[in-house]
């Protein structure tokens, strides 16, 4: 019985801990131009300092894109370049 009471116990701060680390919520994405909008689902993080989307969700939602003056190059937090690579264009 507390074999199985201490496994149970684990499972539960082991959960505790995943939730701790993210936060996902649902979020309207509408362009300027014509107010039409998609709900995504979105992940929270308080060290962000850009919002970014991938660019096949931009195309996939009809967002237009334009070209950054200089291409963002995007590190992981080991120093590493991304392998998803630069940023080029905003929605």
């Amino acid at each position: 019985m507390k074999n199985k009471s201490r496994k149970k116990k684990k499972r539960m701060e082991l959960k505790k801990k995943r939730l701790l680390k993210e936060v996902i919520v649902k979020i309207e994405l509408k362009q300027k131009e014509n107010e039409e909008g998609i709900v995504v689902k979105a992940l929270l993080d308080n060290g962000v300092t850009k919002l970014v989307m991938s660019e096949e969700s931009a195309r996939k939602h009809k967002f237009r894109r334009t070209k950054l003056e200089r291409v963002i190059y995007v590190k992981n937090i080991n120093g590493t370049l991304n392998y998803a690579g630069q940023i080029i264009d905003m929605v």
